[in-house]
């Protein structure tokens, strides 16, 4: 066995762990993870990614054809309509599960029978880069784990955190606003588990390095399944300790760090995102000095984007993204301005003042969106997440309510998007330009099912197929930005990029390929009035040939000006 693995592997858990024969844990984990003893480790800051990478956020169910099972049917629709568009798709939580929509996990290493079968996870996974969530931080209170919790048996008897109430707990971070701490009777009398989410999902408790063992096999077997990129799902919160904020703390980090070496050992194409909805300078943290999150989420993109779109002022938008460190090699962003969850409103901390916060609030409120809240340190409650689909969102300005732009405006979000640094993912409602699903919040009684929706076969087929379907025009003008992004190396998700000062009205920025052989300048009218840009001050090379690579149009005046419709979109090549 390499005494190299072992002693970096040892190094780490001491981090984690200060009762613990280290080395003996490190070699458990090497052999639970199916490791030969002469596994090299990969290449330094390799990068699993190009320009081409594009990945579709769904639900295994989102569409549905009855008779068939979900997984099959997302199969047929994403290799008859996007196989040549995209290359990775994320499934949400497929597993068996007992509430949030597959977020409370009551088996790991199973897939819900109503969705269908592994066979259809790897039949996915042979078409497309396969992206799933390891949900480490919770699990189901009706999974086998949590009853044998309850009974005082293994496995699971030591595999929850407990908390006590007489504890103070005031400075622990929450998402949510109910209780942290659930009574729960065992075999052993009444116990305190802790719940940061819901009292269906309970926390479990990695400072029994027996958990961490588990995740290792349960991870070995989503890799045998064809599964490549491993989605942390609220990671954050994964180690607590009374007094502190339970958010980020170093041993969160180390366990981090230690699941990546093992995966990278076993499979150095595999890829580790970190989904930590959190200010910006926290979020930062997870990649480490690139041998932490190869990705991180990049969380304050979302709100940011449609902040500058509803105000039409990019100030904002603008200063984040010059704050932004380039990713290093081997690290990326996912850049996403719309997923199964809200748009948070944390990742704008220290971005956006109280009274913009409420701004965008209310503009929301007025397309047809709910806010659900958090409760603060100091016992408040405060708006955490806008639940409304990205579609409606846009639907028009702060000022002004709805307007005609909505199609402009969207398609607009989603071509700044994809020439950001990072790798873009999309989430399919907003591929398919989905409206709120107020029946389904209705029915469930939960805020975020209002975008997550779930579209009928036929019904879809008909919309994708009708020339006057507003679907049919997202669908098909989403796949043709994705298309033009994929051939750009300017668009690599490490190629260089520099943020443009062209006036609050005007988003832009530059980008450069790792080859130095495309420049790209994307230039955005973020408002609903017609704008020029003078292209001296894009500063183009003239003695390149330039043309937009989305209107095919060709510059031959270079002291000339630029004219933008309201919200259009310009990506200048040579």
């Amino acid at each position: 066995m390499s005494q190299d693995l072992v002693g970096k592997l040892a190094g780490m858990l001491d981090v984690v762990y200060t009762d613990v024969d280290n080395r003996r844990l490190a070699i458990q984990l090497i052999d639970t993870m199916g490791l030969r003893p002469d596994t090299p480790p990969p290449p330094a800051h390799q990068n699993n990614w190009d320009e081409g990478d594009v990945l579709i956020i769904t639900y295994a169910d989102s569409i549905r054809q009855e008779g068939e099972k979900p997984l099959v049917t997302l199969r047929r629709f994403l290799n008859d309509h996007l196989q040549d568009t995209l290359t990775g798709v994320h499934i949400l939580p497929f597993f068996p599960f007992s509430s949030d929509d597959g977020f409370s996990v009551m088996d790991y290493l199973a897939v819900n029978e109503s969705h269908g079968t592994w066979e259809d996870i790897q039949n996915i996974a042979d078409d497309f880069k396969l992206m799933a969530d390891l949900v480490v931080n919770h699990m189901s209170a009706r999974s086998r784990w949590f009853d044998n919790y309850k009974k005082r048996l293994d496995p699971g008897k030591d595999y929850f955190f407990e908390g006590n109430p007489d504890d103070d707990l005031s400075a622990v971070v929450r998402p949510r606003t109910s209780p942290l701490l659930t009574p729960v009777q065992t075999a052993d009398g009444e116990r305190h588990v802790w719940c940061t989410f819901s009292e269906d999902q309970v926390d479990l408790n990695f400072a029994n390095p027996q958990v961490l063992l588990e995740f290792v096999h349960i991870i070995r077997e989503y890799l045998a399944r064809g599964i490549i990129i491993f989605r942390l799902d609220a990671v954050a919160f994964l180690w607590k300790e009374v007094g502190t904020p339970c958010i980020h703390l170093q041993q969160t980090h180390e366990l981090i760090k230690i699941l990546r070496l093992l995966i990278e050992h076993h499979s150095p194409d595999a890829v580790v995102i970190t989904e930590t909805n959190v200010p910006n300078r926290e979020n930062l943290t997870y990649l480490g000095n690139a041998n932490e999150a190869h990705v991180i989420y990049n969380f304050s993109l979302p709100p940011l984007l449609i902040q500058t779109l509803v105000t039409g002022n990019c100030r904002h938008l603008k200063t984040w993204l010059m704050s932004m460190p380039p990713a290093q090699m081997g690290t990326t962003y996912l850049n996403f301005i719309a997923s199964h969850d809200g748009i948070g409103l944390r990742p704008t901390d220290g971005l956006l003042n109280e009274a913009e916060k409420q701004e965008l609030v209310l503009a929301m409120e007025r397309f047809g969106g709910k806010v659900s809240y958090r409760r603060t340190e100091a016992g408040t409650e405060q708006p955490y997440e806008m639940n409304l689909t990205l579609f409606d969102a846009l639907k028009g300005t702060a000022e002004h309510g709805p307007d005609q732009w909505q199609m402009e405006r969207f398609i607009c979000a989603h071509a700044i998007m994809l020439a950001l640094e990072g790798i873009p993912a999309i989430y399919i409602h907003s591929l398919l330009g989905t409206e709120n699903d107020y029946a389904r919040a209705e029915h469930t009684g939960r805020l975020r099912s209002i975008n997550r929706g779930q579209w009928d076969t036929d019904k879809l087929d008909r919309e994708l197929s009708d020339p006057k379907s507003r679907h049919r025009e997202v669908f098909s003008r989403l796949k043709q930005l994705i298309t033009i992004r994929r051939k750009q190396s300017a668009f690599h998700p490490n190629a260089t990029q520099f943020t443009l000062h062209l006036g609050l009205k005007i988003f832009g920025f530059w980008r450069q390929s790792v080859r130095r052989d495309q420049s790209v300048f994307c230039i955005h009218n973020i408002s609903d009035e017609v704008q020029q840009v003078a292209l001296t001050d894009i500063n183009l090379i003239g003695t390149d040939d330039w043309h937009d690579l989305i209107s095919g149009e060709v510059i031959t005046d270079f002291s000339g000006t630029l004219t933008l419709q309201p919200y259009q979109s310009v990506w200048l090549s040579n």
